[in-house]
């Protein structure tokens, strides 16, 4: 549907797109518990740290190719490490946090 405005130009209103509702959340079963994400985060952590060491040593002696390669990777390991240490620390408020609770 098209409303003409001021000096006949005309526009079409804006429709909102359908959002329909989200799916049921799947239960945590014994493979999403929280301990196992936890450790499977740490993992991912400790892969891309050995391969960002892996181009350095690569990267110093000469054999790598693509120096990009060993940034990115590096870059990498430092993102990494710092949602890993901000996720510790939130980890860390919230067990203080419930100890300050009085019961």
């Amino acid at each position: 549907m098209s409303i003409s405005g001021i000096g006949g130009v005309g526009f079409t209103p804006y429709v909102a797109p359908q959002v329909s509702a989200p799916a049921a959340a799947k239960t945590a079963g014994p493979d999403h518990d929280f301990g196992n994400l936890v450790l499977d985060g740490i993992d991912r952590l400790e892969r891309v740290q050995d391969t960002s060491d892996q181009l350095a040593v690569k990267a110093a002696t000469g054999d790598l190719n693509a120096i990009h390669d060993y940034t990115i990777a590096a870059t990498e390991a430092n993102v990494t490490t710092q949602l890993t240490v901000a996720v510790r620390n939130k980890a860390v408020d919230a067990f203080n946090e419930i100890m300050r609770m009085q019961v």
